[in-house]
């Protein structure tokens, strides 16, 4: 299984995970929700990686793979006045990943993120590896440390 920069930035951190390879399929709608069904995995506990802009300046959001953002939540998390989607282009250029494989973790540049809330009280969540069909699992707060995240309601 080839090293990606996320797994290479937990094992720095001393972080164990266990990984998870699926068949990705290139024409799913929702590369998330498609990955849970794969894997048999709820997909409130698989996370999917959303890279946004408050107030024009990057940011990460992990959220269920089964919910949308609210960018009224996702701005008051970052205490900006505004949050949109980042372009995937400049979300690829930015992280290093390609879309449908964004990991939060081993990004090229490092910036503030925001867990899910809910998704805190899961003994195990699912999250991109930084491949498309490779998946690593960790309890929540394993994540929010190696992150230094903050765990923040962020769903619609």
């Amino acid at each position: 299984m080839s090293s990606t920069p996320a797994l290479r930035a937990l094992a720095a951190l001393g972080i164990e995970v266990t990984l998870h390879p699926y068949a990705y399929d290139p024409r799913a709608e929702a590369t998330g929700l498609q990955a849970a069904d794969a894997l048999g995995i709820d997909p409130a506990l698989m996370l999917k990686t959303l890279m946004v802009e408050v107030d024009g300046k990057p940011a990460c959001c992990v959220i269920p793979s089964d919910r949308q953002l609210s960018m009224k939540k996702v701005a008051a998390a970052f205490g900006a006045k505004s949050a949109a989607m980042m372009p995937a282009p400049k979300a690829e250029k930015l992280t290093g990943y390609h879309v449908g494989g964004i990991s939060p973790f081993g990004q090229k540049r490092a910036v503030p993120t925001a867990l899910e809330a809910s998704a805190c009280s899961a003994h195990r969540v699912w999250i991109n590896a930084g491949l498309r069909g490779l998946l690593l699992s960790l309890p929540p707060e394993v994540a929010l440390t190696a992150l230094a995240a903050k765990a923040v309601p962020l769903i619609a």
